[in-house]
């Protein structure tokens, strides 16, 4: 089943959470700053909304979905982050399921144009799974800058 996340989910959340920068940056994050930041999207839905995937009472996978604003297409995209399938149910299609059911869900919504992520570079596992469910790779590099 795929619902959306609620405040009971916040601990599974935030191990998969630590969980996916750890194997995919090898970065270990704060406990603290991930909590207060699941929190803050669980509280406050203008920032974003977790779908998770629970099999048995079990969240097996989950996704983050936050919003950016095209003013060329008069809608928002919705921005897939926060991936993270539990590593004992990973080739079973948890992803595809939370993909498909988010894809169906902007379809339904007017002010919605589409789906957007951003993937490492070098995660070709990540990017053969998006390209087979019908995404493609944009024209565009990501920049940034943090303080």
């Amino acid at each position: 089943m795929i619902r959306i996340a609620n405040i009971n989910d916040k601990k599974t959340i935030i191990d998969y959470n630590i969980a996916l920068a750890k194997e995919t940056e090898d970065i270990l994050l704060p406990v603290d700053i991930v909590t207060q930041g699941v929190t803050a999207v669980l509280n406050d839905p203008s920032k974003g909304c977790y779908y998770v995937y629970e099999l048995n009472g079990k969240v097996l996978g989950q996704l983050l979905i936050t919003y950016e604003w095209s003013d060329w297409r008069n809608a928002n995209f919705w921005w897939i982050q926060s991936v993270y399938v539990s590593k004992d149910t990973r080739k079973m299609g948890v992803f595809q399921e939370l993909f498909n059911f988010v894809k169906s869900e902007v379809t339904k919504q007017k002010n919605v144009c589409g789906l957007r992520l951003y993937v490492e570079i070098n995660n070709e596992i990540a990017k053969k799974t998006y390209t087979k469910l019908g995404m493609h790779q944009t024209h565009y590099d990501m920049y940034e800058w943090t303080k």
